[in-house]
C-alpha cells in the first residue's frame, strides 16, 4: 500500500511541474495571474508528503535498501551446493 502511495505522489509532482509549465507559457504578460505560484504551492507540498512517506518506509521497514533489496535474493541465500556432489 505504501508503495501506491510514493507511486501516486511522484505522478501528482510530476503533473504539477507541467501544470506549472503550463501557466508560466500561458501567462506570460500577465503579472496578476497567481497560477504559476499556486502550481509551485502544489508542487512543494506534494514533494513534501513524498519524502514523508518514503521516511515512514524506512523508518517502519516496509522500504528496504541495500543487500535487502529484492533482487538481491540470490546473494542471500548463500553458496549453493555444487550438483553431483
Amino acid at each position: 500500500m505504501l508503495k501506491a502511495i510514493i507511486v501516486i505522489l511522484l505522478i501528482c509532482v510530476i503533473l504539477s511541474l507541467m501544470s506549472g509549465l503550463v501557466f508560466l507559457f500561458k501567462d506570460t504578460g500577465k503579472p496578476e495571474s497567481r497560477r504559476l505560484w499556486y502550481a509551485l504551492g502544489v508542487r512543494i507540498t506534494f514533494a513534501t508528503l513524498l519524502v514523508l512517506a518514503i521516511g515512514y518506509g524506512f523508518y517502519t521497514g516496509e522500504l528496504r535498501m541495500g543487500l535487502n533489496a529484492p533482487w538481491h535474493g540470490a546473494t542471500q541465500a548463500g553458496p549453493q551446493p555444487a550438483e553431483g556432489s
